[in-house]
């Protein structure tokens, strides 16, 4: 197995999903674009959702999505299994099965070498065929900061697509992964923390595929799911909930954490807070209000840019037990995208 010389974090300005382009910035300037008026297009860029599903035919629908980002971690085959994870989650959000999946490379060959990248090509493969789809070619460019992963395609019944738009009042929400992996990651770049034990928790939950949830979610009679990565839970619920004209209410103290990671985000200085973190909190400031007993180390945690993170279902109150997840909240009536959390 082949070990990059360089630690490949060293080589990217953010981590993960973490290198997103800001929520505040960039969600205005995609609903400038107006919605694309074709009938076959069950689900474009307007509800801010996890794919576009285009529908073929009464019985089928084409699931869409890519999704590429800068290292997460330094071993190269664990990078290519959690991008590809992170890909394949989209389509698992929409209620897709994945079928074929293309690369996405930048890459700096001359410097980390094509061991290091084929490594990287060959966790990203590992982990498209424990999804039960192929992967059939991509591209690949030049570029001193490396980068991966993939475009997805995937197929769902029209009649059976996942949305986030469609969570009504009185809705449990359930969280299928627990959140923390933006900030292990940052404390170890940073020299904050070198814990083995913390790293493998981490890289565990991220290169865990999303199907099973997916499943469960449908047999449960979910009413709208999403995906949370680089925005973070409350960046994503507030998606969910604008997009469904609904409120919600998250119990801090509900939500999961990976075992010590509050430990990181209760410390002085924010040593586990990134760059992106600190942008998703500054956007939530403008539709989350928080109860005065919620702990600083929990709004970090909610507000944490998440690579490759757990589902979030909205789903009838007797179905959530069916949920691999924690219920964490409540969908409410209210002004659409506003949140509370207690």
């Amino acid at each position: 197995m082949a070990t990059a010389t360089i630690p490949l974090t060293s080589l990217a300005h953010g981590a993960g999903c973490g290198c997103k382009l800001p929520a505040a910035a960039l969600l205005p300037i995609v609903r400038q674009l107006g919605v694309t008026a074709d009938e076959r297009l069950l689900v474009g860029s307007d509800t801010a959702d996890d794919a576009a599903v285009f529908r073929l035919s009464d019985e089928l629908a084409l699931v869409q999505t890519i999704d590429f980002f800068t290292p997460i971690v330094d071993d190269p085959y664990d990078f290519g299994r959690i991008a590809a994870a992170n890909a394949l989650s989209d389509v698992y959000a929409m209620g897709g099965t994945p079928l074929i999946a293309l690369n996405v490379v930048a890459f700096p060959l001359e410097q980390l070498g094509v061991e290091v990248l084929g490594e990287i090509l060959r966790g990203g493969a590992d982990v498209v065929a424990a999804a039960g789809a192929v992967i059939a070619g991509g591209h690949s460019i030049d570029d001193p900061e490396p980068k991966y992963g993939l475009s997805v395609t995937g197929v769902v019944h029209p009649d059976e697509v996942f949305t986030n738009a469609g969570a009504r009042p009185g809705d449990a929400l359930v969280l299928t992964k627990p959140l923390g992996v933006g900030a292990i990651s940052t404390a170890r770049k940073r020299g904050r923390s070198d814990d083995p034990q913390l790293l493998e928790r981490a890289v565990g939950v991220m290169a865990d595929l999303n199907a099973a949830a997916a499943v469960a979610a449908r047999a449960a009679g979910a009413s709208a799911v999403t995906d949370v990565t680089g925005f973070g839970l409350l960046g994503h619920l507030h998606n969910l909930a604008r997009a469904s004209g609904v409120a919600a209410v998250i119990d801090a103290d509900a939500v999961p954490a990976i075992d010590r990671v509050l430990e990181l985000l209760d410390a002085d200085g924010e040593p586990a807070v990134s760059g992106g973190s600190r942008r998703n909190r500054e956007h939530a400031a403008a539709f989350t209000t928080f109860a005065d007993h919620v702990a600083p180390g929990r709004i970090r945690l909610l507000c944490d840019a998440t690579t490759s993170g757990g589902l979030l279902v909205a789903v009838p109150e007797a179905g959530a037990a069916q949920l691999p997840g924690p219920v964490v909240g409540r969908i409410v009536a209210g002004e659409p995208g506003t949140l509370h959390v207690r």
